[in-house]
């Protein structure tokens, strides 16, 4: 098969957690008496480690006031806020056909090392990964490094890895690393600026992606 490891992004991609992330964005602001982004601007950041996104929303902020902004999210995101975030449909069968045929599995993700087991637990999907990095733990996307850690920890080439996400940021990383990537049109930036950056395709819904991976392997 053409590749050896697949590696997802988190959120737009298996789980739909836009509406919490942006409403805990816009009360870590009100916390700390700031004006609010866009839901827009809140929503086009999502991907990226917390620090580069408030740099992108806040671009006057010093390094104290984002640590203050950083600290407001995450108490709101991991304690306070109760907006559902569901996995989009398919994602646990999809992860399961995908393990049935040996890929090696990965994360790759924005979220907070806290978040990312939080939401793992309460989905019931840690065991279906064999490697994930997260955004407090190397560099934030499109930076490669988190995931250049995950195919060296798995022993996976660029050419055998292929980065599954909904953002540019996503696509720019596999791109950095030497990577093949796919996009899903269903998450935060939309499939044109997604197709700007030449992924191989753009899923409409993720559990296409077995047919979509069937196409490229067969015989």
């Amino acid at each position: 098969m053409p590749w050896k490891l697949i590696v997802f992004d988190w959120d737009g991609t298996l789980m739909d957690s836009e509406a919490r992330i942006v409403a805990c964005i816009h009360a870590a602001f009100a916390d700390l008496g700031l004006p609010p982004p866009s839901t827009e601007a809140a929503r086009d950041i999502i991907g990226l480690g917390l620090d580069e996104a408030l740099r992108v929303l806040l671009p006057a902020s010093g390094r104290e006031g984002r640590r203050a902004l950083i600290e407001r999210y995450r108490y709101h995101f991991l304690v306070a806020n109760n907006t559902p975030s569901q996995l989009f449909p398919g994602v646990a069968a999809t992860l399961d056909w995908l393990r049935q045929r040996d890929y090696l599995l990965g994360v790759a993700t924005g979220k907070s090392r806290q978040g990312l087991d939080q939401a793992l637990a309460a989905t019931g999907l840690m065991g279906f990964f064999d490697a994930t990095r997260c955004a407090d733990e190397t560099f934030s996307k499109p930076h490669p490094e988190m995931l250049l850690q995950i195919m060296q920890e798995l022993g996976a080439r660029g050419s055998e890895t292929l980065m599954v996400g909904d953002t540019e940021y996503d696509m720019q990383m596999a791109r950095n690393a030497g990577a093949q990537a796919l996009a899903v049109c269903y998450g935060v930036h939309p499939a044109e600026r997604l197709l700007a950056h030449g992924p191989l395709g753009c899923l409409a819904d993720l559990v296409d992606m077995q047919a979509w991976l069937e196409e490229r392997t067969a015989p």
